[in-house]
């Protein structure tokens, strides 16, 4: 991004410029480039480069920052590592459940997780050793009238003792795409480590193993409107429990955690299965979902639970079994003809199918809609013809 262009933008002349590529875009009668050749009869191309790029950013954008987005800048790779607004909130709401007045972002990225802690009222700063998105961090603060200090700096080096809280966002790419090994994080892992000396928050990917979450430190995995979104690391007084899966929803936020987990039994099938939430099962919660539906695994190693009782639960999706079908695909595939069925909903959780492939196979031409699961129960594969609730 060119910083003296991004720079202008923020001027009256380049929010008119702004406005006007938006507007133009909106109508959809013409493509992005005629939109620019129209908009460079006036403007430079660094300018009209500029405002496209914020155009085509905050459609994107709305995904994570909703309402907001129209309001926001962005650069191409903060939006992809920005956290999504509605978990930016709740992590804020437990800063505040547990008293902290400020709080400083050790990499601040665009600022996402800085709007969310000034919209909670906490005294908000951040720092990140990139000048764009320092830039881009402090325009999305003025353009939604938050206070709130941004500098270039790097994390590693500056004194956070001053704040109640310290939260670091590692930056998991490199030039080479993305890092796999903790300690080649930037900042790396061995750095991370130090901030669990006291109330601190991590954010880390959800496939952070478990067995590298320090003692006494919490490790929550959320979902949100069932996609899981990150796992994020809790210290020092902020640390209520081992592992945590919370679930927003449209309904609002729900949270389980291995207090609930009263371990799992195996057993048969019966009239209901539950599969349960992507943040349960990274948290290792299932047998807690088990517990609370007053049921218990089908397979020891298979994230399903299955109940002879109906639950709503925000921690799994229900399905009642309405009888099981043939595994093999050929006395599959002649069942379903049988039943009429057409249009055709495949799950599968520890089989090797692939169901855009089965799908294709099965050549299914019935007027009916149906759901089927395919799975292992006990050990031994399974198709499972199920109703969601």
């Amino acid at each position: 991004m060119d910083l003296d262009a991004f720079a202008w933008l923020l001027t009256d002349d380049g929010q008119r410029l702004l406005a006007r590529a938006t507007e133009m875009t909106a109508m959809g009668e013409d493509s992005a480039l005629a939109v620019q050749s129209a908009l460079r009869k006036d403007e430079t191309a660094e300018h009209v480069a500029a405002a496209m790029t914020q155009v085509d950013l905050r459609r994107k954008a709305a995904a994570k920052f909703g309402d907001l987005a129209p309001q926001m800048y962005f650069t191409p790779d903060g939006l992809e590592q920005a956290t999504r607004l509605a978990v930016a909130h709740h992590r804020a709401a437990r800063l505040r459940a547990f008293d902290a007045g400020s709080v400083i972002d050790l990499g601040c990225g665009i600022g996402g997780d800085l709007i969310a802690s000034s919209r909670a009222g906490l005294t908000a700063a951040g720092v990140d050793n990139d000048p764009e998105r320092v830039a881009v961090a402090q325009a999305n603060l003025d353009a939604l009238g938050l206070p709130g200090a941004v500098t270039v700096a790097d994390a590693t080096a500056v004194d956070h003792s001053p704040f109640d809280v310290a939260y670091a966002d590692p930056a998991r790419r490199g030039a080479k795409g993305r890092v796999f090994s903790a300690e080649g994080w930037t900042p790396p892992w061995s750095w991370v480590e130090t901030l669990f000396a006291r109330d601190a928050c991590v954010k880390v990917a959800p496939g952070f193993p478990h067995d590298l979450v320090p003692d006494k430190v919490e490790a929550e995995w959320v979902s949100d409107r069932g996609e899981v979104k990150e796992a994020a690391l809790w210290s020092g007084s902020l640390a209520s429990t081992h592992r945590r899966a919370t679930v927003i929803g449209e309904r609002g936020l729900a949270t389980l955690t291995s207090e609930d987990d009263q371990g799992g039994e195996v057993g048969e099938v019966a009239e209901f299965l539950y599969e349960p939430d992507g943040a349960v099962i990274r948290a290792g919660l299932v047998t807690a979902v088990a517990a609370g539906v007053q049921g218990h695994l089908i397979d020891e190693h298979i994230a399903y639970v299955t109940s002879s009782a109906s639950f709503e639960t925000p921690f799994a999706r229900g399905y009642q079994v309405l009888e099981e079908l043939p595994y093999r695909e050929k006395q599959l595939k002649a069942a379903l003809r049988e039943r009429g069925i057409g249009k055709l909903t495949i799950k599968k959780r520890g089989v090797q199918v692939v169901p855009e492939q089965l799908r294709k196979r099965l050549a299914l031409s019935g007027s009916a809609e149906a759901t089927i699961v395919l799975t292992r129960v006990a050990g031994e594969g399974t198709c499972l013809l199920v109703r969601p609730f």
